[in-house]
């Protein structure tokens, strides 16, 4: 079906001739700066403008969110060129995700939206129950920001709305690096966050991204289901996401490693508030350098968990990245106790799946192990993938009985 015709005077912006406008039409958010005629009119638009994406023959597509600096010229906002992007539109988005998030957790500790999945390309809102904490990563969302605050707030009901401006996704859009409290008064401390029996210690003003990772709750329930019992390593642990799970179903010992003192100090408070605190440990350091020192000291564990940082975010370091997966499992696989589970996780997108994967097992090899897999996780239902959108498939995680 044709899109219907624009019925305002919104600029519009024009694929090439000859473009493919299927992908378009079957739901891809995004237009490159190489399909899109880019005249001295369109690089002149100021970054965030709402415009009407046509067809080489003027058909309209999409309305489309242009920021003429980056290499996504234009993301789609609207299949319908006639939307008004106002608080009406952005709260009918925020209570669709809210709607969701509620019939699939009973606390309001959660990712809220999810970029382009909800609705709300390059914008992430994480939920600490009457915090919201938003990183509006595109220039559209950005440039309406305290629009979005406030529809968020109203659908919400939360009292604080802080902005997070850290990232490389910003910085790819021309935007700036400066944090804010948007609305409310900025929390005095790290919030407590309930998750799979355990309580995280969120830092949502100075920890890393929003303050804690909710995409890693389905793993982290899975580890846990394997760790009663058992010594548990969690590298790469930031604030503890596996290692106080695995604590929270009867884990004998967790050992929790990280390169950052403050996200070690929130784990530490973390285990402390849920009376484990003698069964925890922490270990700053390079993971590369730690894991290479445990090996010589001849320690092993029954379950050892890595959930390293993106090692290949972008294509050009993908060859270095899977290097870097390939030493971290060869180093690691020699830690873990006959039977025991080693857990791998990649939150690469330049990685697929296929490519972690091999990388992993040629690391297991060289260590001298043989493994099965036992289970691929993913991102957790907070964290919708849109099927049109590769990128948006970030994060895997693999379980290996060696």
């Amino acid at each position: 079906m044709t899109a219907p015709a624009p019925t305002s005077d919104r600029p519009v912006i024009r694929l090439r001739p000859k473009m493919d406008t299927r992908r378009i039409r079957h739901g891809f958010p995004w237009a490159y700066a190489n399909e899109v005629v880019t005249d001295r009119r369109t690089k002149a638009m100021v970054p965030g403008t709402i415009a009407v994406l046509e067809d080489s023959h003027r058909t309209p597509l999409a309305l489309v969110a242009v920021n003429p600096a980056s290499k996504i010229i234009a993301r789609v906002v609207d299949m319908d060129v006639s939307a008004e992007i106002n608080s009406e539109w952005f709260a009918t988005r925020l209570a669709r995700a809210l709607d969701l998030r509620t019939r699939l957790f009973d606390a309001p500790f959660y990712r809220l939206i999810h970029a382009e999945a909800d609705g709300l390309p390059g914008v992430v809102i994480d939920r600490f129950d009457d915090v919201l904490v938003i990183q509006p990563n595109a220039a559209w969302a950005d440039a309406r920001l305290d629009m979005l605050a406030e529809a968020a707030m109203a659908v919400t009901g939360a009292h604080t709305v802080l902005k997070n401006a850290a990232g490389r996704a910003r910085s790819l859009e021309g935007l700036d690096d400066v944090s804010s409290v948007l609305q409310g008064a900025a929390p005095e401390g790290p919030i407590p966050v309930p998750m799979n029996g355990a309580i995280y210690m969120a830092d949502v003003m100075g920890g890393q991204k929003t303050g804690l990772f909710y995409d890693q709750r389905p793993n982290h329930a899975f580890a846990a289901g394997l760790a009663r019992d058992a010594r548990v390593l969690d590298m790469f642990s930031h604030v503890g996401g596996f290692g106080l799970a695995a604590l929270a179903q009867g884990a004998a010992s967790a050992l929790c490693v990280d390169g950052s003192a403050p996200a070690l100090e929130l784990a530490t408070q973390g285990a402390a508030a849920m009376n484990a605190a003698s069964r925890f440990e922490t270990r700053q350091g390079d993971a590369f350098d730690v894991l290479t020192t445990l090996g010589q000291e001849g320690a092993t564990f029954d379950l050892v968990i890595c959930d390293p940082p993106a090692f290949a975010p972008a294509k050009p370091a993908l060859d270095a990245g899977l290097r870097a997966y390939e030493r971290v499992a060869r180093l690691s696989a020699s830690l873990v106790a006959p039977n025991g589970i080693l857990a791998l996780c990649s939150c690469s997108h330049a990685a697929d799946l296929s490519a972690f994967q091999n990388a992993c097992v040629r690391g297991i090899g060289k260590a001298g192990r043989t493994p099965a897999l036992i289970r691929t996780g993913f991102a957790g239902p907070d964290h919708p993938l849109m099927p049109q959108l590769a990128e948006s498939g970030y994060l895997k995680a693999l379980f290996f009985r060696l």
